[in-house]
Formats: C-alpha cells, structure tokens, sequence
C-alpha cells in the first residue's frame, strides 16, 4: 500500500522552503513594527519584476516598507505576522500617517530641484 500525503493547494500558498524563510523573515521584521508602534496595519503592491511592496503604517501614525521578492511571499509575510491589510493605500488608511518635517523637506526639494538623496 503506497502512502499518500495531502497536499494544501490554497491559493497563496508558499510551498517553495526559500520562499517559506523569506515569508518568515519578512512576518519578524513586521512583528518587529508593530510592537514598536502599538500595532500596525498594511498594504501589499505589486511592483513588476521586483516583487512586492508591503507598506506598514502603526498604530502612532509611524511607517515603512518592506519589499518582497513576489506577491506571493508579501502577502504569506502579512498574514504570517497576523496584522490587517488593505486593499488600497487611501482614506482612513492613508490618514493614519504622520509625517514630520524630514519627509517634508525631502519631498520638497525633490519637487524643486533639490538633491535626490540627502
């Protein structure tokens, strides 16, 4: 008699074991996030070839990213680490985001002619 085994063919899945440590590496750094900013939720883009982008906003108006290698390992990441996710990065989402007078510098002198990377 042959032994048989089930394989879980949900889609979304992870089977590949590097692309399984990559999942898991990106589910601690977003853990890692959360904790520090009493929680956080997030949006996965596609970004072609590249992969993913997980955008992390917390819970105290903090931010990042975070990119995958695939869509694929972006969104087994997140739901790894157990936090909310967007379908969209707008309205109440994109609210939650507090941004000080760094980021304003910077994007204004990239839109007037400012160095690209202070």
């Amino acid at each position: 008699m042959a032994d048989t085994q089930q394989i879980d063919e949900t889609p979304g899945t992870v089977h590949d074991p590097k692309a399984e440590r990559a999942a898991a590496k990106l589910a601690h750094r977003i853990t890692a996030f959360s904790k520090a900013h009493g929680g956080a939720e997030a949006q996965v883009a596609y970004i072609g070839q590249r992969g993913a982008r997980i955008v992390l906003v917390g819970e105290d108006g903090g931010w990042g990213d975070l990119v995958a290698t695939s869509y694929e390992i972006a969104e087994d990441a997140v739901k790894k680490a157990g936090i909310t996710v967007h379908e969209a990065f707008d309205g109440e989402f994109a609210a939650k985001v507090k941004t000080g007078p760094y980021e304003w510098k910077r994007m204004a002198g990239i839109q007037l002619g400012g160095p690209a990377n202070d």
